[in-house]
């Protein structure tokens, strides 16, 4: 029979954090953990212009690069938080289509992209499925950035370092004397940075900072999904300083019209409410949550870091398992959903919990976890 399935798709399997999420939908009111899903609802001055866009009949195609209402309002806020004059900006399908976009117009076969350990899964998948080379850089057990350790690792075949912060899985935060360290390093290298800002509202402990303060040769990815809880709504977008960087997005703006076409028209028109949401009192909820996660875990489990953005913890397996997969089998045997810390790592030591939940279910949750960890 005529072989269908290119071999490329045995580099990949199917996302460990979706499969738990599947079972999530199989329990009966179980503590989801799981997945990286804000619990309250898009605020309803985004919904109502999203409604009213759809009313007036803006359910067209935009240009691919997106509305330029919208891409005025991105490029003046990108101009409030970088350095950047004259930023270039294209409106993408999610920051998950801008990370898609961004590695098949950079990353050829043998080109080589360095991960810090833990790393958001679809790093790893999409630069194996272009025939790069993932380098790991292992971050453990505070998940700081390890600048020595980057800049020694960068080689000729190079082609990227990707960043994430604030981050996922481990909610860490990196500091401004690391990012600027790094961005010296770098310096003559001509490497190319992707900073994946996803998560830059979630910064609890005071603002997060950025390597494009620092490294004009960066590629900027943000969007809207967590902060606003759009995350069916697939709103992201890039920016960029540099010449070189903008001939990036140029060429992604050239593969987004053979694949997403555009972002989704209405809802960039409501984007736009969105980018004047004060959503101060949601960050302050989270960090609320994050405390009485790390309250309630801290003295049956290893942290090892403080988690001060994102909304999640990363937390090291008991001592009492084999491995950190073990420990998440019988945690969901409980009806407590979480993710094995391999999904995002080359190691199987931890396990990620996302807060993103009632404060009476993370007080269940944590309770039947310290519970496993001293069994």
């Amino acid at each position: 029979m005529r072989k269908l399935i290119a071999d490329r798709m045995g580099l990949i399997d199917a996302s460990g954090i979706r499969k738990v999420f599947a079972l999530g939908a199989s329990l009966k009111d179980p503590i989801n953990f799981s997945i990286g899903l804000p619990d309250f609802d898009v605020p309803d001055p985004i919904k109502a212009a999203a409604i009213e866009a759809i009313q007036q009949g803006q359910n067209r195609y935009s240009q691919t690069v997106g509305l330029g209402t919208l891409i005025d309002k991105v490029r003046d806020r990108v101009r409030a938080q970088t350095p950047w004059d004259d930023p270039k900006v294209l409106i993408t399908s999610g920051a998950s289509g801008a990370l898609l976009l961004a590695f098949m117009a950079v990353i050829e076969p043998g080109d080589e992209v360095i991960l810090p350990d833990p790393y958001f899964v679809i790093y790893k998948h999409v630069v194996r499925l272009l025939g790069g080379r993932c380098v790991y850089i292992d971050t453990y057990p505070d998940f700081g950035l390890p600048v020595d350790k980057i800049a020694a690792a960068v080689t000729d075949r190079t082609k990227m370092v990707v960043l994430n912060s604030p981050a996922n899985p481990t909610g860490a935060v990196y500091r401004e004397s690391d990012l600027r360290d790094l961005a010296e390093a770098l310096d003559e290298t001509g490497v190319l940075v992707l900073s994946d800002e996803i998560y830059d509202h979630f910064c609890y402990d005071g603002p997060c900072a950025s390597i494009t303060d620092h490294y004009e040769h960066t590629l900027l990815v943000k969007g809207f999904s967590k902060s606003y809880a759009m995350t069916g709504w697939r709103m992201g977008y890039v920016a960029a300083a540099s010449e070189p960087v903008k001939r990036v997005i140029e060429e992604m703006t050239k593969l987004q019209q053979y694949t997403f076409v555009c972002a989704p028209t209405p809802f960039q028109v409501a984007a736009q409410t969105a980018l004047d949401m004060d959503v101060s009192e949601y960050i302050a909820a989270y960090r609320r949550k994050r405390d009485l996660a790390v309250g309630g875990l801290k003295d049956h489990f290893e942290l090892g870091y403080e988690p001060a953005g994102a909304f999640y913890l990363f937390v090291k397996a008991p001592d009492n398992v084999p491995d950190a997969t073990t420990f998440v089998t019988r945690a969901i045997e409980h009806n407590v959903l979480i993710i094995p810390g391999c999904v995002f790592s080359e190691k199987d030591t931890h396990f990620r919990m996302c807060y993103t939940t009632t404060d009476e279910k993370i007080r269940q949750g944590v309770e039947i976890l310290c519970g496993l960890a001293g069994s």
